[in-house]
């Protein structure tokens, strides 16, 4: 198959999980809609868990210093919070996904932006969105992302039947992301070392344990806001692992 192959299966699955949902969710009573959602969120909640796991993985341990698995976390979130409050992400996901829902039209169905963040952060962050692009990028097969592209195809049923349009316009972000880190392998090879992929999987983790808060109503925290720390993770995890 050709470089990219693999992210065009998982947002042809992201796609017709969506067209799913959307259809046999108009059939769902207010009430089950809201047991959907809180059952997306403990199911959004158990995902952040299986990737904050790693924060105490014995092969992440042993490549920073002593603590640092959770100090570099905490770091990375409050630079990222720092960068993505000044640049107003979380506005300016609001802005994209109002545009989005303007262009689907007005749908009374579940909250397009509520599903729009966290589809696209469920279906893009985790170990299968990175290393399977980089690995399809480099030519070694799309095995992983075959296997991302089944776990999306059921979650994106359940959630669009709550949410609706937002979700399958989640394909956009989830397109851009895969394809770039596709991009990196096929030009750069594997740039990053298991413990960096470790150290992005924790804070993307503890992203979306904020988004299991607003889904159960628990707490509207400003996801968007911390997207950066994704991106800075690694490179703090590389600092702690050179020069401390």
């Amino acid at each position: 198959m050709f470089r990219g192959a693999g992210t065009i299966v998982n947002i042809l699955a992201i796609l017709l999980g969506s067209g799913l949902g959307i259809f046999f969710g108009s059939r769902f009573t207010d009430r089950t809609r809201t047991l959907v959602t809180d059952a997306l969120g403990v199911i959004t909640l158990i995902s952040a868990a299986d990737a904050i796991k790693r924060i105490w993985d014995f092969q992440f341990l042993a490549q920073v210093p002593r603590g640092w698995t959770t100090l570099g976390t905490l770091l990375a979130l409050v630079l990222g919070a720092i960068i993505g409050s000044s640049l107003r992400l979380e506005d300016r996901l609001e802005q994209f996904g109002l545009r989005l829902k303007g262009t689907f039209g007005n749908h009374e169905r579940g909250s397009f932006i509520e599903g729009f963040m966290a589809a696209s952060l469920l279906f893009a962050i985790g170990p299968l969105a990175i290393l399977g692009s980089i690995s399809d990028g480099m030519g070694l097969g799309t095995q992983q992302l075959a296997l991302k592209s089944s776990l999306d195809f059921f979650a994106s049923i359940a959630f669009a039947s709550t949410f609706g349009w937002g979700v399958l316009a989640s394909i956009i972000p989830v397109a851009i992301y895969q394809f770039a880190w596709t991009g990196i392998g096929f030009g750069l090879g594997n740039i990053m070392q298991p413990y960096q992929v470790d150290a992005m999987t924790v804070a993307g983790g503890v992203l979306l344990f904020g988004i299991s808060l607003r889904l159960l109503g628990i707490k509207q925290m400003r996801v968007g806001d911390l997207l950066p720390a994704i991106f800075i993770a690694p490179l703090v995890a590389l600092v702690a692992h050179s020069f401390i």
